[in-house]
Order: structure tokens, then sequence, then C-alpha cells
């Protein structure tokens, strides 16, 4: 039994109903089956992935509101997503049109023979052509291929979207679907894919206001792509301005727009997914915020367990429904309203098993409020420190490592630094799987090797990178020296800073670092609630890894993806 699909497949509407298919809707069909794609690559589980096998436009099912799925998983493989998962058959399965070469030559399959069939399918929403059109002698691929080589770019184009399509955005769709169907190993992987079909949607947008608003200036283009239903939402792009102009304002040419423009489109403005609530409703998804139902609080307000309909997010009754956890913003705290808006324009647009889900967002002056999924295992750090409940076991404090470490991995991948990520940020789902949570810090960064300065350094003490405290250099390598501390955190049992302890050990880095001279002494390091229940060579690997994650010159640090690989052989041994 399956969930019904009303609109059908995309091949159906693309090559049997003649249906008219907007530029931006076959853009938001093509993210939502990358979205997919991409969960199941790197999303389904802690240790397996799934290759689908059998990407195709009638493959992807499209909801009611044209919202894309993946279907058909009769071909898919399961396995091991920190290895390569090259799988060898003598029969080649699929369909023909959309088959990686590679696979069909050698029968090695791997995730990038998903990213291949997906790129053919990115050449069919462009062409409205099937991918083995009998009036094309060699294929779609070929033809699109020679099209390009010949400067014929702009004829292979589905007439009925031809004067839609902005001539960047086209540029950058077919740069992403050439990229797709390159050689297995120089293919994008479907989170790249999904992230640079998200900047082509911002660069339609941003075409098609530019033609809406011509003759306004370009402060009110850009803030019109803020654009909200009622008068009282407009005023969240004069935040927005005003956020930045003051973040800026140091700058010698104290001008905004540079720094704006750096920033993708749909950075800038509020995910369409999430749900606007009215605060009444908020107030009766908590009882009227009660205390009995008080999560927890700090400078920014407080967060109370409420509980909405599952499909509607209507409020329901306590115990009704689905679980939420609701985020009141302190009305006079001016650092809490930047950091509300900073949650709402970059968290709606990530959508990854190990970064928190914002379900929605309230403003109905003077309340700021967001509401998220609830996490009923609270946060890491608790966990970790409280001597009241059972230790975690080895085992479990690396599958939370690995789980933030795809986290930070899918930020970075989309040039987003989390400054300020500590371990009382991780949230643990109902199957303790690791979430990214507290978005309020988030920045967007410049290309690898460059630097965000900023003057305010934000973020939490024992935590925060050596060179940015120093000087307010953000990179994503300072994300990777506060993933090193709670790496420590969790190999010790101790915290960053611990003013209990004795002079000298109250730093969990100075510590730990004064200890890497002889890193076999585990003793001196290990967590003793461990009770020595963890590999030895697995330990010291861990230990090696930390260190090198809060290495004082960032060009030591490993990336994010390096952790992640790192942390998932190690947990190998534990095996």
């Amino acid at each position: 039994m399956y969930e019904y699909m009303p609109n059908g497949t995309l091949d159906d509407h693309l090559h049997k109903l003649g249906s008219h298919l907007s530029w931006l809707q076959r853009l938001n069909i093509c993210i939502g089956a990358s979205r997919g794609l991409h969960y199941l690559h790197t999303g389904t589980g802690i240790e397996s992935g799934v290759i689908h096998r059998d990407v195709k436009c009638s493959n992807i099912l499209l909801h009611e509101n044209w919202a894309a799925k993946i279907a058909d998983f009769g071909l898919s493989k399961i396995g091991p997503i920190n290895q390569p998962s090259t799988y060898v058959n003598t029969h080649v399965k699929g369909t023909f049109g959309y088959l990686d070469p590679n696979y069909y030559a050698t029968g090695k399959l791997t995730r990038k023979s998903d990213v291949y069939a997906f790129g053919v399918v990115l050449l069919e929403v462009l062409c409205r052509k099937r991918s083995t059109d009998r009036s094309l002698d060699e294929g779609l691929v070929t033809w699109v291929q020679d099209s390009i080589k010949e400067g014929n770019l702009k004829h292979i184009i589905d007439s009925d979207i031809r004067n839609e399509i902005s001539p960047k955005c086209l540029k950058e769709f077919v740069r992403i679907a050439e990229r797709c169907l390159h050689n297995s190993p120089k293919r994008p992987t479907m989170a790249e894919v999904l992230f640079g079909l998200e900047y082509v949607v911002a660069l339609q947008v941003k075409f098609n206001n530019s033609l809406q608003f011509a003759g306004r200036t370009i402060f009110d283009r850009m803030v019109n792509l803020f654009s909200f239903s009622s008068n009282r939402e407009r005023e969240k792009a004069a935040i927005l301005a005003q956020r930045d102009s003051k973040l800026l304002s140091t700058r010698k040419d104290h001008n905004m727009f540079p720094v704006m423009k750096e920033v993708p489109a749909y950075f800038q403005s509020p995910s369409p997914s999430l749900k606007i609530f009215k605060f009444v409703d908020l107030e009766k998804a908590t009882r009227k915020f009660s205390p009995d139902l008080l999560l927890g609080e700090g400078g920014f307000g407080q967060v109370f367990l409420g509980w909405v309909e599952q499909n509607t997010l209507a409020p329901s009754k306590k115990g009704v429904g689905i679980a939420v956890a609701v985020k009141r913003l302190n009305q006079e705290g001016l650092q809490g309203h930047g950091e509300w808006l900073t949650e709402v324009t970059f968290l709606g647009h990530i959508a990854h098993p190990n970064i928190i889900r914002l379900l929605g967002y309230c403003k109905d002056e003077p309340e700021h409020l967001l509401v998220y999924e609830y996490m009923p295992n609270k946060s890491y750090d608790y966990l970790l420190f409280t001597d009241t409940i059972e230790p975690l076991s080895w085992g479990a404090r690396l599958l939370i490592m690995i789980g933030v470490a795809r986290g930070l991995t899918c930020l970075h991948s989309a040039k987003l630094m989390y400054r300020g990520l500590k371990s009382g940020d991780i949230l643990l789902d109902e199957d303790f799987n690791a979430k990214l949570g507290d978005f309020g810090l988030v920045k967007y960064g410049p290309k690898t090797g460059e630097t965000h300065v900023s003057t305010r350094v934000m973020g939490t003490y024992g935590y925060a990178a050596p060179e940015y405290l120093s000087t307010g250099h953000l990179t994503t390598k300072s994300d990777i020296y506060s993933l090193g501390v709670v790496l420590m955190e969790s190999i010790t049992g101790r915290k960053a800073i611990a003013r209990n302890m004795p002079k000298g050990q109250q730093s969990l880095v100075e510590w730990t670092t004064r200890n890497k001279s002889n890193p076999r002494k585990l003793d001196k390091i290990m967590d003793p609630r461990l009770e020595h229940n963890y590999p030895i060579q697995g330990a010291i690997e861990c230990f090696a890894l930390a260190l090198r994650c809060v290495s004082n010159d960032p060009k030591f640090r490993p990336s994010s993806e390096e952790v992640l690989q790192s942390l998932e052989r190690i947990y190998a041994l534990h095996q």
C-alpha cells in the first residue's frame, strides 16, 4: 500500500500529457527529487545508505501540490555509507537511456550511478525530450553535449519555457547536468546537486524580480525577496537590512550591498515550506505556555513543549498529534530577534537527517516564535555530564559524533558556518540520532580559503577557535575546532571549561594537549565511567583526530568530510 500521488509522474507531464510546466515548477520538482536521492544516499540510517539504481522521470511521482517523491525501489541496493559502496554484478539492471556507462561497462554500481541518471532527468526537464528519443540518432545525452560544443544551447530548450529562463540560470543548470554526466569520480554528490539547484532557483527568482520591479533601487529589489502575506510581515525585510547594515558598519566602505549580494537569494527569505503560525494557535498548543511544559530557557527566551496535528500542524490537545518544541523569544532582547531571523531564513531551506527541522515560525508583534520538531532525549551535554543517569557507551558516543559530523558536512557544503557548536547544541531524537540545533549564529561563508571577518565575536568560550577569538576571522575550520572540543568531551567525559577542576585542568583543550606526547596513556584521558569498555586502538585514533581538530593553525585541521570518514572508520573498529 502506497501513498496516492494525484499528479502522476514527471514522465506523464513531460512526455504524455503535454502539460504546461513552468520553468520554476520544473526546478522545484528537480529539487524535491534531488532531496529524496540525497536522503537515500546518506540519511536512511547510521550505517546504511540506498542506491536507487533506476532513477528516471517515470519514478518521480508528483503530489497534489507538485512536490516530488522518489518511487519504485525494486532495483535498489543497500550498503554501508562509510565505504565507497561499489557493488559488482554480472547482471546489469536499470533503464536504457539512464544507465551509467561505467556501470554498464564494468558492472560496478555506486551512488554516482544514481547521479548520472539524475543528470539525464535534468536534460529531459530542460529539453522535454525522452532519454531515448527516436528522433535523435545518438540519444539525448550525446545530442545535448554536441549542441553545447556547437554553441546551440538555446535551441535545445523546450519551446514552452525558452523565454522564461534567465541566461545565468540556464548556464548554471546545464553546468550541473554536465557534471552529473562526467566520468564517475568527477560527478558531484547529490548534496552538491541539491544545493546547486537551490542556487539556480535563486538566480531565476532574482531574474524574475528584476523584470517585475524594473526601475526600483537595488535595495528595493533585494528586500522584495523577503516577501510576506501581510503588511506586518514586511518588517522582517527591514530587520534583515537593519541587522546586516549594523554588522557591516565596521567595513571601510560602510556599504551593505556587496556582502548582501554574496548570500544566495534562497537564504535571504523564508522557505515556502515553513508554516506561518498564529500566536493564538501556539498558545493553545502549549496550554498558554504552561510552566509545566517548559523545556528550557536562556538569554534568547524560553522553549516549551507543545502538540500539533501531524498533517496540518494545527494546535491539538496535550498528547494528541505530534510533539513540537516552541521557542518564544524574549521581547526585550535585541540579539534574540537577529537570531530568530537567521533561523527563519537559513534553517527552513535545509533538510538533513542530522539537522533539526524547523516546522514554522510566528511573528505577531511583539511576539517572535519558532516551532521545531521535538527531541525527546534532550541534548548531548545532558547525557554526557549528568551523573544521575546511565553513562553513554563508547559506541553510542561515536554514533552521535558521526551524526554531528554529517550535519556539519551538509552545512559546509552549502557554505554555511555554524559558528558556536557545543555539546548543548546537539539534540537527540527518540532513537538517539544526533541533530544540530540552535542556528541563530549561522553565517553564510566565503569561498574556501577565505574568511568572514566580524568585529562581534559570537559563540561559547571553551569551544571557539583561537584565531576567531583573537582576530574575528571565521571559516569552516573554526567549526572544526569546536567539533574537536566536543569530541574531546566525548572521550574524557569532561566539560570544555570546568571551573571545579584543579588549576591547569580547567580548560579541556589545554589539559588534553599536554597529554598528547604519550596518547597511549589512556587512563589519564578516557572517561572513567566507560570502565575500559572501548577498543584501545579506536580510542587512540579518536584522540589523535580530536587533537588535529583543535590544532592552533587552521591549515592543519581536517575538513568535516575527513572527520566524518575518520569517525566511521573508528566506529568500524568498535564493531
